[in-house]
């Protein structure tokens, strides 16, 4: 399929940051991809055991980025932070101080988006869990900072809050320095949550422009789904080899609203065909087909 490309992209995929380089490995990992832009954790997504920032090299890192017009990149709390939890108060306090370490090390490395998951209720009910995120959202703007919080959109599983952008649209209403929230817009999760931005995406964004507005979205993640539209599952799909496909994710990534907005691919690695039991990323393949528009098929590359 071949779809006349548009003008140049913002676009990328996670890396990682690890081992002696840090920061720097993960500029040259993204621009190996081919990327101009890229999305990191500050250390393991799963956990909150972080290195002091004066080890992360952003120095070198910046320089990097700037000797090849990279100007923008975001960073993701880890999954463990939970703001929704009513219920166990300690691992509600751990949160926040962990996030306002997080938005601390967000500004020193050079970024002004922290992407966040909103919390999860577990089990106190949806009105409990707005009440406690946006409290502890309130608690952590309350200190200046030109970071942002951009809360991510949800698929719904479990007790997540998020999937229903009626939800998001509650927590920016009892928050009290909105002007430091945005949105990231996830598109395997919108699909999971029950949108339908296969066949009628515009009517998606027009629901959550209406709600929140769209200029609230600061960040994208592009991800096709394993599961059809409203399963609530969250499983990532590699572009074009899901339930989403590849024409309505181009459409997104390509959308004349969103043009300076960052968008980040979190798709799977896929298996070496050399060797089975290693794995490949899969974003150089996948920045280069939504730039041009042109995804060859199933057969003509590696899966």
């Amino acid at each position: 399929m071949k779809i006349p490309a548009r003008e140049e992209l913002l676009i990328g995929s996670h890396v990682s940051m690890s081992g002696r380089e840090m920061m720097l490995g993960s500029v040259k990992e993204a621009l190996s991809y081919g990327a101009n832009t890229f999305m990191i954790y500050t250390g393991a997504p799963q956990n909150a055991r972080r290195r002091p920032v004066e080890e992360l090299h952003i120095e070198e890192a910046r320089a990097l980025m700037a000797q090849n017009h990279m100007e923008r990149f975001v960073i993701h709390a880890p999954y463990i932070v939970n703001l929704g939890n009513a219920l166990h108060r300690e691992i509600y306090r751990q949160s926040i101080e962990f996030l306002a370490r997080e938005l601390e090390r967000t500004q020193k490395m050079g970024s002004r988006i922290l992407i966040l998951h909103p919390g999860a209720h577990v089990g106190a009910g949806a009105a409990a869990g707005i009440e406690s995120i946006a409290a502890g959202l309130n608690e952590l703007l309350s200190t200046p900072s030109d970071v942002c919080i951009a809360l991510e959109t949800m698929a719904g599983k479990g007790s997540e809050i998020g999937c229903r952008f009626e939800e998001l649209a509650a927590i920016y209403d009892k928050v009290r320095c909105a002007d430091r929230l945005r949105i990231c817009f996830d598109t395997c999760h919108v699909h999971d949550a029950g949108y339908d931005i296969v066949h009628d995406p515009e009517r998606v964004l027009e629901d959550l422009d209406r709600l929140i507005g769209k200029e609230q979205i600061a960040v994208f993640h592009i991800n096709d789904s394993k599961n059809p539209c409203g399963s609530h599952k969250d499983r990532h799909a590699d572009i074009g080899e899901g339930c989403i496909g590849f024409e309505p994710l181009y459409r997104i990534v390509h959308h004349p609203d969103f043009t300076h907005v960052p968008k980040i691919l979190e798709t799977p690695w896929y298996p070496d065909p050399s060797d089975p039991k290693k794995s490949l990323p899969p974003y150089r393949r996948e920045i280069a087909w939504l730039r041009t528009g042109t995804r060859p098929s199933a057969t003509e590359y590696p899966s």
